[in-house]
């Protein structure tokens, strides 16, 4: 009955590799009681926020909310995937659903699409189920060992040792999940095949437009290539958004983590890290957008951001395969 939890201490703090593996082998296998995929959403709303911890180790439920929301939202409703649950309908269906109809908004219009107050509505009562059925329940599976929880904080925090691992094996863990996740799926909507399911799965959290970052970078920044240095004149299809470290890898969008591009850049670079020389530019660039300024978007994307987490970022990023080293 570990999902009534109202707060889960971390019963052990140091774990080995070996341990934790066979942890998320639990949560991803048969032993694992599984009655509807909140866990797997749960698993890559922690990975979306790795990178988004304070100095504690420390992860708010809003931020886990967001993406748990986000990944939901898309498959509900823009892919039409309604059984999330084996037994009653899941209330995070339930809860889409009815905001859905009553907003009339059309099964194109993906999560980043709807309006920001809307999406904070979502969150703010899909944050209330995980509550009630999520954080305990993965609590539980992991025996306390993964992560601590306090609903009345509203924080979770991850055991330091679990989050070392997780950065060490982030592609693989993702992959993992986001097969587990779309094999369950398939069972419970009964569509043709795991691969169709795998591609939405993998998609889900990733952002239809940058727009909105292009226009907060070019009001603080001179339109160039961040790359090359070349002029972006603002012609159609010139201008470009880039992931500095793949999203492929980051599966987040974060401002820190943008760059304007050339269409030459953006395209040969496609899903390659840049050359490490590129780093200090970055750093010196994200400097600049820490600065207290009246923009209450800017400020929560800068949120928990440090220089040293992008560095570990992009070091974490080579060990899990990403070591094609780009350069203009």
């Amino acid at each position: 009955m570990s999902h009534k939890l109202k707060i889960g201490e971390l019963r052990e703090t140091y774990l080995t590799d070996e341990e934790i593996w066979r942890g998320f082998t639990i949560i991803l296998s048969s032993k694992s009681v599984k009655s509807s995929t909140y866990k797997y959403a749960l698993i890559k709303a922690l990975i979306e926020s790795l990178y988004q911890i304070d100095e504690d180790f420390k992860v708010t439920y809003d931020q886990l909310a967001y993406t748990f929301t986000k990944v939901y939202w898309n498959l509900i409703v823009h892919h039409n995937l309604i059984n999330q649950n084996s037994g009653k309908t899941a209330r995070v269906v339930s809860i889409i659903k009815e905001e859905q109809s009553k907003h009339s908004i059309p099964q194109e219009m993906i999560f980043d699409k709807i309006p920001d107050s809307l999406q904070l509505k979502l969150v703010r009562k899909i944050k209330a189920t995980m509550k009630i059925n999520v954080f305990g329940a993965l609590y539980g599976d992991t025996r306390g060992q993964f992560y601590a929880f306090d609903h009345k904080t509203e924080l979770l925090r991850f055991n330091p040792a679990v989050h070392a691992f997780m950065l060490n094996y982030q592609r693989l863990i993702t992959n993992l999940t986001n097969y587990h996740m779309a094999a369950m799926i398939e069972q419970l909507n009964e569509v043709p095949s795991i691969n169709y399911l795998l591609g939405k799965v993998e998609s889900i959290a990733k952002r239809s437009s940058l727009r909105p970052f292009e226009d907060l970078l070019l009001s603080h920044f001179s339109a160039q290539c961040f790359y090359c240095n070349k002029s972006l004149t603002g012609q159609k299809r010139e201008t470009h958004v880039d992931h500095f470290i793949p999203w492929s890898f980051v599966q987040s969008d974060h401002i820190w983590n943008l760059v304007l591009a050339c269409n030459k850049c953006n395209s040969s670079k496609s899903d390659k890290l840049p050359e490490r020389g590129f780093l200090e530019g970055i750093i010196e660039r994200n400097e600049e957008l820490l600065y207290p300024v009246n923009n209450d978007h800017l400020n929560k994307q800068m949120q928990n951001y440090n220089p040293k987490k992008l560095i570990m970022l992009y070091d974490y990023s080579v060990k899990n395969g990403f070591d094609a080293i780009w350069a203009p």
